[in-house]
């Protein structure tokens, strides 16, 4: 369901830059009575629905090629990242809960518990944060020959 939601909520951000963008240079030709509209492609809205960017433009900086061995690499490293937060996930929190389920209801368990599973916990999400925001998104960036990789400024 989080997942559903957040590629909703990119969707939803997708479509407001892209009527944010258009709207006003289409007002702009109504107004002026100008003879043609620039109305962008439906390759163009296509493109910047699956290229890693919140902002749409008409026309984005491309590679020339496509490096292979580098989006395969970005893969690796996507599977890399999930299988070790899975290792993290059944190794140090799993039990945690484990034992404190067949136990009688403390508050020292529970906070104990809860202790013991923040490192492991923050772990996984620096793990998660890699594997989308820089592998799978890069992996994305490179098969669309998306050349501008400025994610993190």
């Amino acid at each position: 369901a989080a997942l559903l939601l957040a590629l909703q909520v990119r969707l939803v951000m997708k479509a407001h830059s892209f009527i944010r963008e258009n709207v006003p240079r289409v007002l702009s030709s109504v107004k002026d009575k100008a003879g043609t509209v620039h109305i962008p492609r439906m390759s163009q809205y296509l493109y910047f629905l699956f290229a890693p960017t919140l902002i749409y433009r008409d026309n984005y900086p491309r590679n020339p090629t496509i490096r292979w061995g580098y989006v395969a690499t970005k893969f690796a490293q996507v599977l890399g990242s999930l299988f070790y937060a899975y290792y993290i996930f059944v190794r140090l929190c799993i039990p945690q809960f484990r034992n404190s389920s067949q136990e009688t209801f403390n508050l020292r368990g529970l906070v104990l518990c809860i202790f013991n599973s923040i490192l492991p916990g923050v772990l996984i999400l620096f793990l998660v944060f890699f594997a989308f925001l820089h592998c799978w998104l890069n992996a994305f960036a490179e098969m669309l020959r998306f050349a501008d990789r400025m994610f993190y400024k």
